[in-house]
């Protein structure tokens, strides 16, 4: 696995960066056409299923919750299967290209695009480790199985 390009950035704030960008806010952005998210500088592509469930948000946004707690419960979120594939999927896409996370929040360092992104890193990071050095075979046990029908 090559370097990972691994981004966060606030909505709004660039129309212009290079590579994938992917909202990861729950919500979707009010009052912007789906056709102007991109040009606007929202994403290119939305993927809701990885911010914070909406009781979560709840919680934090009336001040239940610190963010320590915040952290804790979102990671245990991020853990379930479908949140868990795509963090895998945005790992390998990572080795092959930019990806930019983003998000609403003011402040990186209390919003969950910052833990996400620790979370594709961490994947990344075990898929590197996990992978032989050496492919002695086909990695396509597909192709072995249709040459054999």
């Amino acid at each position: 696995m090559s370097e990972i390009s691994l981004h966060i950035y606030r909505y709004g704030e660039s129309c212009d960066l290079p590579g994938l960008s992917i909202g990861v806010a729950r919500q979707a952005p009010r009052g912007v056409r789906k056709e102007e998210r991109a040009s606007r500088g929202y994403f290119d592509v939305w993927l809701p299923l990885l911010g914070p469930s909406r009781e979560l948000l709840a919680e934090n946004r009336a001040g239940k919750l610190s963010f320590a707690e915040f952290s804790k419960r979102y990671r245990a979120e991020m853990k379930k299967p479908e949140p868990r594939q795509i963090i895998t999927l945005l790992a390998v896409l990572a080795s092959e290209r930019r990806i930019n996370l983003g998000c609403f929040c003011n402040d990186p360092a209390t919003c969950h695009r910052t833990l996400l992104r620790d979370l594709v890193l961490a994947e990344a990071t075990k898929i590197a480790a996990s992978k032989p050095t050496e492919v002695s075979s086909s990695p396509c046990y597909l192709a072995d199985f249709w040459e054999e029908s």
